[in-house]
C-alpha cells in the first residue's frame, strides 16, 4: 500500500508493519484522526493489537456502528471507534462485508462493551456477529421482520 511519509510515520501503522499483520487496505487522516480499513479476517489480530500494545494502549472502544452502501458492494462498513484513555489518541477502524455474506468476528472478548453495540447493529442492519455471547435481538422485538437500518428495508414494514 502507497502511504504518504506522514501516515507511515504513524505509530500504529508502524506497531502494524511491525507485528507482519496483513489486512490493512487503506489508510487515511479525517480532521487530525487516524482511519484504517482493515479485512475482516485480519480485524480481531489487529485489535488485539491495538488494545494490548502499551505503546498504543486503545483500551476503549467508544463504538461499534454500521453504513448501508445498497447497492454497492461490499455492502455494509463496519465502524470501530476506539480510544486510548491515557494518551487521548483516538482511531477508527472500517471493515467492509458483502451484503450477502453479512458477518464479522465479534469483538465482545476484547472489548466487553461491544456487546450492546453488536446486537444493536445487528437488530438494525442484520450483521451477524460470530462468536457474540448473546446475539438476541436488543432494540426490536423478538418476532419483528427484517432489519429497518438497511436501505432497502421498506418504508411501511413489511405486511
Amino acid at each position: 500500500m502507497n502511504l504518504t511519509s506522514e501516515l507511515e510515520s504513524n505509530p500504529v501503522i508502524k506497531k502494524l508493519e511491525e507485528s507482519h499483520l496483513s489486512g490493512l487496505e487503506k489508510a487515511e487522516e479525517h480532521h487530525g484522526q487516524l482511519c484504517l480499513t482493515l479485512s475482516a479476517d485480519s480485524l480481531p489480530a489487529c485489535a488485539k493489537l491495538f488494545r494490548d500494545d502499551p505503546e498504543l494502549n486503545f483500551n476503549f472502544l467508544s463504538d461499534v456502528t454500521c453504513v448501508d452502501r445498497f447497492p454497492h458492494e461490499p455492502r455494509f462498513e463496519i465502524v470501530y471507534r476506539l480510544r486510548s484513555i491515557p494518551k487521548g489518541d483516538e482511531l477508527q477502524i472500517v471493515v467492509r462485508i458483502p451484503g450477502a455474506a453479512a458477518r464479522v468476528e465479534s469483538l465482545v472478548p476484547l472489548w466487553p462493551a461491544a456487546n450492546a453495540f453488536e446486537r444493536e447493529v445487528h437488530d438494525l442492519f442484520g450483521v451477524d456477529f460470530q462468536g457474540h455471547p448473546n446475539p438476541a435481538r436488543i432494540l426490536l422485538p423478538e418476532d419483528w421482520e427484517g432489519h429497518p437500518l438497511r436501505k432497502d428495508y421498506p418504508l411501511e414494514g413489511y405486511r
